[in-house]
């Protein structure tokens, strides 16, 4: 760790295994992890409670240390008058969520850095983001902000516990539901209008600067259009995914996306990558690759796992969780160019067509931030104007820019690279997981099967407790922190992927009992729906249920999608039962704002149905069997399941025994195909296997795509 401008001795921190709280871990503030030491010292002290919460990969949050956490001057005030602690929102989202809503109810935003002000019992009574050391622009200054705090703990102290009464009366409010009925087509039909009002026709995406990537919002306009043939829905898709390869947002030189695009046209990206982002993403182009057939989407997905599979994952299969925005303490060096640099680098007349296509400017086209002047430097992005000049017919002036492409990564490999925050999260893992499985499964690639099994694995071996319970985080050796609902939803839906596309039983075992602990440990006996924190997890302000489908699905929306999946695979209505009474819980919620919950949507879309149980009896090594699997996985049919009885080894009968009177006709492999609770005829011959697939309605496939890939 660099310690320049640092203090010489650590703070507390020093011991943790959080990469973002190890940054901290030489500031002259005394910070404290989460804990009992922090917390039996505020009360010993009588001090109130500074909370700082952040992540390793954060922008402001490097900001926010430098100006005011490295300082002497501020660290003196925290010191005196406050016991601080700091929190990884990573490793304890639980924290993270609780106080986050209690930032967006007192003030109607939120982010990170998350600052809060709270009792010694943890109740909070201030909150706000990211605060300069001194006030500016309208902005308070943490200096004054501390100073007004310490003043009115001292002098009026009823007035602040009066506040966190009111502010835990609207926190448990927010908490309450019960169930309410819902129409599924009127939920689709309003998330459609609701996301179609704010497309952006233009550049796709939805709504203004700052612009996401919101992936689970097009997975579920692909299955809009699947169900209602809206083309509308899925030229939404094509435009955003289009546009967002184009733009900066996407790193043209190593692959993978950064976080999002600070601007409407996904130029000029926020420039740290997320592992969960390249996991939705390439999700999303890989199932608009199966709906389309147009293979740019194919080679997009490819790209981000070749990024993932180089630069996030470790040598025993996890993958890390982030590479930050910043290197050498500047936002997006690492990643951008001057045009001198490229003159340097490449011969004349390959630096000239590098910069005209990826559109660098003399003065360049990264602007700074606050003052909206020319940098000087780049970021290379695509112009869709240059598709007629760069189209997939020009082969040989392809070649020569991958060349160049090859050329200017590995000079870049020399920079000093952005921090990588390498602790493994299974959540996100889990998403990685389901992402590499289901491409592998479409795109017939067995190194991603490798890659996604070789994960699963190293969760297993890791973070999965003697008792079966599993953990959150693993980083140098260590695995620790109580495994959330995220943790064992998105592992579940991983771990159902995997079976699916590796038709390896103990995928599904798994799977099985990792649903039956969700059960047992998060669901809530009185109303349905899952709580977001485990029976024998710490006790915070409130148990909280997640349902909000943001950067990524909530964990309700994705244990939703594995009832349903559960539920069809075992023939266990109970589970579909389950499925509904979640989805009666949170429908008052959804109905206020239905395209806040595309993931979830996506879900109830399979509950609904129509859907297709499949069973392909048959030797799995057999030429045969794989054709006729592969061209199940050809089409476009999100919403089915696929098991095979494997005549070389039946195990799955033990899983599912109403398998046993599945056999092979005719003595070849056999497909049967279930369609909404009713059975077709089974078949040994793959174009008719397909016509039963066809939803007894045509397929449309992408003709015109105007998304152009270099």
């Amino acid at each position: 760790m660099n310690t320049e401008g640092h203090k010489s001795s650590p703070n507390n921190l020093i011991s943790e295994k959080s990469p973002y709280l190890l940054q901290h871990a030489f500031n002259p503030v005394n910070w404290f992890a989460w804990g009992e030491k922090a917390f039996n010292k505020a009360k010993e002290e009588d001090k109130p409670i500074f909370l700082s919460i952040g992540y390793a990969t954060c922008h402001w949050c490097h900001v926010m240390e430098r100006e005011s956490f490295e300082d002497e001057e501020v660290a003196k005030l925290l010191n005196d008058s406050f016991v601080s602690i700091k929190v990884d929102r990573e490793e304890r989202p639980d924290i993270d969520s609780i106080y986050m809503k209690v930032c967006q109810m007192m003030t109607q935003r939120g982010g990170w850095p998350l600052t809060i002000i709270m009792t010694p019992d943890r109740k909070p009574f201030f909150a706000g983001t990211y605060f300069p050391k001194f006030g500016r622009g309208g902005m308070p200054g943490i200096m004054d902000l501390l100073t007004q705090v310490a003043k009115l703990w001292d002098e009026n102290r009823n007035e602040i516990l009066s506040s966190t009464k009111e502010i835990l009366s609207h926190l448990e409010e927010s908490t309450s539901s019960g169930l309410t009925s819902y129409d599924s087509d009127v939920l689709f039909s309003q998330a459609f209008t609701m996301l179609s009002n704010q497309f952006d026709k233009k550049r796709g995406g939805f709504g203004s600067a700052p612009k996401f990537p919101s992936t689970h919002r097009l997975l579920f306009l692909l299955r809009y259009w699947k169900r209602y043939k809206d083309r509308k829905a899925l030229e939404m898709v094509e435009k955003t995914l289009s546009e967002m390869r184009l733009g900066g947002m996407y790193d043209h030189i190593g692959y993978g996306f950064h976080r999002y695009s600070t601007d409407e046209n996904w130029k000029v990206p926020h420039f740290e990558k997320m592992l969960y982002d390249q996991a939705m993403i390439t999700l999303a182009y890989t199932e608009t690759y199966q709906a389309t057939k147009n293979i740019n989407y194919k080679k997009t997905a490819e790209e981000i796992i070749s990024y993932v599979l180089r630069d996030m994952t470790h040598h025993k299969g996890g993958f890390f969780s982030a590479e930050d925005a910043d290197s050498e303490g500047v936002e997006g060096k690492f990643y951008t160019w001057t045009k001198e640099e490229i003159s340097t680098i490449l011969d004349t007349e390959d630096a000239e067509l590098y910069m005209k296509i990826y559109s660098f400017e003399d003065k360049g086209n990264f602007l700074e931030e606050a003052t909206k002047e020319a940098t000087g430097v780049n970021i290379p992005f695509l112009q869709q104007s240059l598709e007629n000049d760069l189209g997939n017919t020009n082969k040989n002036k392809n070649k020569r820019l991958e060349q160049i492409r090859t050329i200017l990564f590995n000079v870049r490999e020399k920079r000093v690279h952005p921090l990588k925050d390498d602790k493994i999260l299974t959540d996100w893992n889990g998403l990685m997981i389901a992402a590499l499985a289901k491409s592998a499964r479409i795109f017939q690639n067995t190194d991603y099967l490798a890659a996604a099994e070789k994960s699963a694995q190293f969760i297993i071996e890791n973070l999965q407790m003697t008792d079966g319970n599993i953990l959150h985080r693993y980083r140098e050796g260590e695995s620790a922190i109580s495994g959330n609902l995220d943790d064992y939803a998105f592992l579940i839906w991983g771990l159902l992927e995997l079976y699916e596309a590796s038709f390896k039983t103990k995928y599904l075992e798994y799977a099985i009992e990792l649903n039956k602990t969700a059960l047992e440990k998060f669901w809530d006996d009185k109303v349905g729906g899952f709580f977001f924190t485990s029976t024998d997890s710490e006790n915070l302000l409130i148990r909280e249920k997640q349902i909000y489908d943001g950067a990524i699905p909530s964990g309700n929306s994705v244990a939703l999608l594995n009832l349903v999946k559960l539920g069809r695979i075992l023939s266990d209505p109970k589970l579909e039962e389950k499925a509904d009474v979640l989805m009666q819980n949170f429908a008052s919620e959804v109905k206020r704002t239905p395209y806040a919950y595309t993931f979830l949507l996506s879900a109830l879309d399979f509950l609904k149905g129509p859907s297709f149980e499949i069973v392909v009896v048959g030797d799995r090594t057999a030429e045969t069997t794989k054709k006729m699997i592969d061209a199940i996985n050809y089409e476009y049919v999100p919403n089915k399941i696929v098991i095979l009885k494997d005549t070389k080894n039946e195990n799955i009968v033990k899983i599912i025994d109403i398998l046993q009177n599945y056999r092979q006709v005719n003595e070849l492999p056999t497909v049967y195909i279930c369609k909404q609770f009713v059975c077709k005829q089974p078949t040994n011959d793959i174009t008719k296997m397909l016509e039963q697939l066809k939803d007894d309605e045509d397929q449309f496939s992408s003709q015109n795509s105007s998304f152009l890939l270099l």
